[in-house]
């Protein structure tokens, strides 16, 4: 399994606790530039920078991050009048998928695929599994890190890099439906009920699963079913580290969606790495692009 980098920020309240943590468990203490502390253990290197940012690397950094609780859970916030706040259940096996990093201009473009069957849904239930656009990002890679260990699950995802390659071979639509069929053809079996979330009235996904026979439902707001919510939080989980890996690498905070703020920090990307390596972070058919550019 290839090394992950996941990046989160710790409040000063919690960054003591944390060292505690550390200092009580069987780590080992390395000096690193500009840390307030870094450890090796348990899998992982994890540093916490003095700016309060704190990088996990290792194989599976979002589990530990979730065993380490940082951060308390905020308050669930409500759910507009058209969305379920409490995902249904129905009463037969059910492969849900769904896609995160459609709308953020830097960073992969991410789908995940769940097959749930009922004997395992009350469990989800009880985690809180919902909606990931109702999670805060230090709860959605709690819950995506807890999903990868008690559901079956595929992940599938396009790199900056490739995903500029095939959205200008093919569009954005036959690239979101490719990723779409291969998760839930990794996970699907025969027959199975399938809930797919409705970006366009074309469907491409399910010419290409016939020889599944699945029974197919396509439609919007699809989130509002267990096994699609569950597949939003580990497709958002797996977005939230693939950029911050990204991050990382380069030493600059990617921040999510495709506002002002993507655009002063495109900016900056460009002016340290030239316009030519913007498409290997982000996803250059935005029209960030061309504001990015204006802004040099």
């Amino acid at each position: 399994m290839t090394q992950q980098t996941l990046v989160l920020k710790v409040g000063a309240s919690e960054q003591q606790r944390l060292q505690q943590r550390f200092e009580e468990g069987a780590f080992e203490f390395r000096q690193v530039p500009h840390a307030v502390f870094s450890v090796k253990g348990e899998g992982v290197v994890a540093t916490l920078y003095k700016s309060g940012k704190f990088v996990v690397q290792g194989q599976n950094p979002e589990l530990f991050a979730a065993r380490l609780d940082l951060g308390a859970p905020a308050a669930t916030p409500k759910a507009a009048p058209s969305v379920c706040a409490t995902p249904t259940v129905f009463e037969e096996t059910t492969v849900g998928s769904d896609e995160s990093g459609k709308g953020d201009f830097f960073g992969p473009l991410v789908v995940a695929a769940v097959r749930l069957e009922p004997a395992s849904a009350r469990s989800l239930l009880d985690a809180g599994v919902m909606d990931s656009k109702r999670l805060t990002d230090p709860r959605a890679l709690r819950l995506g890190a807890w999903l990868r260990e008690a559901t079956h699950h595929a992940i599938c995802s396009l790199e900056p890099a490739e995903y500029n390659r095939a959205w200008r071979e093919h569009g954005l639509h036959s690239v979101l439906s490719r990723l779409h069929a291969d998760a839930i053809r990794a996970v699907a079996e025969p027959g199975d009920r399938t809930v797919i979330d409705q970006f366009s009235k074309k469907d491409e996904i399910g010419p290409a699963l016939v020889d599944l026979g699945l029974k197919i439902e396509r439609r919007p707001r699809a989130e509002s079913e267990l096994a699609v919510a569950a597949a939003s939080i580990l497709a958002r989980s797996e977005f939230l580290v693939r950029l911050g890996e990204i991050g990382a690498k380069h030493d600059i905070d990617f921040p999510k969606g495709a506002g002002t703020q993507v655009d002063d920090a495109g900016a900056n990307f460009v002016r340290q790495r030239g316009m030519e390596e913007l498409a290997c972070v982000a996803k250059v058919h935005f029209k960030n692009t061309e504001k990015i550019s204006r802004l040099l």
